[in-house]
């Protein structure tokens, strides 16, 4: 099978897509849902190919701006292993239509959309501008599950 122009992409930015993770026992929800052409992918947060978390704490107090963007990325190269799986092919997706993200930040932190930049750059570099660029929420929290840093969840135009 050739090598779709997406994993091209991805081979040529020395970008290799994480293991994908399971929802865990007891939690009752799906990863990904696709109603018509429209794909719902759940939050994901930053977990490193060992399952774990590669980050905890909040932004601005544990968790540096820097570390926050690296989290954002690494939580956005999550979310392009289950898109992978839904689709079988990325070159399946037609736009990305919309991001929300997360940060579980300390009380005054207000640079939300910076951090979220490490996703959103990534689905840029990828896709490309017409593709990966979305409408977008960069929102703080007091709190996620396990005290991730951040979780994003987005919704992608398929054929």
């Amino acid at each position: 099978m050739a090598e779709g122009k997406i994993e091209h992409k991805l081979r040529e930015l020395g970008i290799e897509l994480p293991p994908i993770f399971n929802v865990p026992p007891g939690m009752n929800f799906l990863r990904y849902v696709q109603t018509g052409d429209l794909l719902f992918i759940a939050g994901h947060g930053p977990t490193g190919s060992d399952g774990r978390l590669a980050y905890q704490g909040k932004v601005g107090g544990e968790v540096s701006l820097e570390e926050g963007y690296k989290a954002a990325r690494l939580t956005g190269l999550n979310l392009l292993s289950t898109l992978k799986e839904a689709l079988g092919d990325l070159d399946r997706v037609v736009k990305f239509v919309k991001v929300l993200g997360m940060v579980n930040a300390v009380e005054g932190f207000g640079q939300q959309p910076y951090v979220i930049n490490g996703a959103s750059d990534l689905f840029v570099a990828v896709f490309g501008e017409e593709i990966g660029k979305h409408a977008r929420s960069a929102v703080g929290m007091g709190g996620l599950p396990n005290n991730m840093p951040i979780e994003i969840e987005m919704i992608v135009q398929v054929r």
